[in-house]
């Protein structure tokens, strides 16, 4: 059976972690931020980590061949 490939678009937005936690940006932080609040741009910076199924299948995505 082949390698699976990285998928690229996965690649671009998603980071592993060195503890394996998946890390992705928020939505919504690109632009438009003056009618937005202070504190939900500055909460928009920080990554999210992602959980359960969806993380792992973000990770098998992402894994190098």
């Amino acid at each position: 059976m082949p390698k699976m490939k990285t998928h690229k678009g996965a690649k671009k937005r998603i980071r592993i972690s060195s503890k394996g936690k998946v890390k992705v940006g928020k939505a919504g932080a690109g632009h438009l931020m003056s009618h937005k609040s202070g504190e939900r741009c500055r909460t928009l910076r920080s990554p999210k980590i992602v959980k359960g199924s969806v993380a792992k299948r973000l990770k098998q995505a992402v894994k190098k061949a």
